[in-house]
């Protein structure tokens, strides 16, 4: 079990199309529809060493929604070994979901060739401890069939992700679970909320005023936007390439907050997404 962050995921229910046409249009490079042997599916904009997933459902398969709001609902850290993962967290009276982790697959094609199947293994905390989203562990069976170089170049420069940040009411009670996960040693406050250091991504818990000075975005734009992810922040090679991009592309909504670009959420799915 590590501190890094494998990949964040935004929640689009049935808006599978709009929200990869949405994506592409924000300048990046996404992988062909997957499908999940439980029955979600997905596209991928892979980077380094993490990646943003884009979850939703086919209409045959619309009673398998994920159950939160739609927006940014999904914080996956990396795992070499779910069961150990699973051990230690229980050593930690870290509460999970279900006995023991789960394994699911999904087909990988490109060009109409099968390379066969990419392979996981997840554990997640409770759910009643991570209000209108997610927080669990995946365990990559096969990594060489996630980050492939074909899928690494995006036209806005992304590189990583950066930022995760929540809407709390009490900061200091949210980043209690990862906390109790990891350790306190990660963790520094700050005026307006506490932020846990994953590795090159901050997970920023902070109060509304602080989402508000973070992205100079009210967080009051992102649907129910109580207790919940609402921001994300993508590392980028330079900021004003992808103004470029964005501006290319007829993407509206896009301003400069400090060393950050920022679009709203009306324009990312809901979700109040920065380049930096």
């Amino acid at each position: 079990m590590t501190e890094r962050v494998d990949h964040v995921v935004i929640h689009v229910e049935d808006q599978l199309d709009q929200a990869a046409e949405q994506y592409a249009r924000l300048g990046f490079t996404l992988t062909a529809r997957g499908h999940h042997s439980k029955g979600t599916s997905n596209h991928l904009a892979i980077f380094g060493d993490d990646y943003l997933e884009l979850l939703g459902v086919e209409p045959r398969n619309a009673s398998l929604r994920w159950g939160h709001p739609a927006g940014l609902a999904g914080l996956v850290f990396k795992t070499t070994d779910a069961d150990q993962t699973w051990q230690q967290l229980r050593e930690r009276d870290v509460p999970l979901e279900g006995e023991a982790p789960q394994a699911f697959h999904r087909p990988v094609e490109i060009d109409g060739v099968n390379l066969g199947d990419a392979r996981f293994r997840t554990l997640r905390i409770a759910a009643d401890r991570i209000p209108n989203g997610r927080v669990f562990f995946c365990e990559h069976g096969t990594p060489e069939l996630v980050w492939r170089r074909e899928w690494q170049s995006h036209p806005n420069g992304a590189q990583g992700l950066a930022e995760y940040v929540y809407l709390a009411l009490d900061p200091d009670a949210a980043a209690g679970i990862l906390a109790q996960a990891f350790g306190r040693g990660e963790i520094s406050r700050h005026p307006q909320g506490v932020r846990f250091q994953a590795g090159p991504v901050a997970i920023w818990y902070l109060t509304r005023d602080g989402v508000a000075a973070h992205y100079g975005i009210d967080a009051s734009q992102v649907p129910q936007g109580i207790e919940r992810a609402v921001g994300l922040t993508i590392k980028v090679e330079s900021v004003n390439v992808a103004e470029q991009v964005l501006a290319a592309n007829a993407v509206a909504g896009v301003k400069r907050h400090g060393d950050k670009l920022v679009v709203t959420p009306d324009q990312a799915n809901g979700v109040i997404l920065a380049f930096a």
